[in-house]
């Protein structure tokens, strides 16, 4: 894990993660990561259009009802192929969000170089509950 300083500061001060892909099946990873990401003190909202409820909490299909409904959004991660990373990573943008944060396996340097010039902290290709549990275990958060 190599995370700047400003990547730490946003995962330290965030309030709000929106998962984006969240899976309502306890085994899949995307419902798993937000589970721990709530346990530990983070509001999550999850994007699924083709569900009303997740992990007990308001589902939505996109990032920008998701803004409307619940305020902002500090981080999005994303548990989607990359090719479908774009339009995710559109939405971030137009919401504001500081991280955009890509999960395991997920890599679109086209979107994050977007995300970039717009501003916007990205990683790629890493597990945010991985790096949170070694952040913690580090004592950075």
């Amino acid at each position: 894990m190599l995370l700047d300083s400003d990547t730490i500061e946003i995962i330290k001060t965030a309030k709000t993660v929106a998962v984006v892909g969240c899976s309502p099946k306890s085994y899949r990873d995307s419902n798993s990561v937000a589970r721990y990401l709530m346990e530990h003190g983070y509001a999550i909202v999850p994007i699924n259009p083709k569900h009303d409820m997740i992990l007990g909490v308001r589902s939505y299909r996109d990032l920008l009802t998701a803004r409307e409904a619940e305020g902002p959004i500090q981080i999005v991660d994303i548990f989607r192929a990359s090719d479908l990373v774009s339009p995710h990573v559109k939405e971030a943008i137009e919401i504001g969000a500081k991280l955009v944060w890509m999960q395991l396996g997920v890599v679109n340097e086209e979107a994050a170089l977007q995300a970039r010039s717009a501003g916007l902290t990205v990683v790629m290709d890493q597990c945010l509950r991985t790096v949170h549990k070694e952040l913690r275990r580090e004592r950075l958060l």
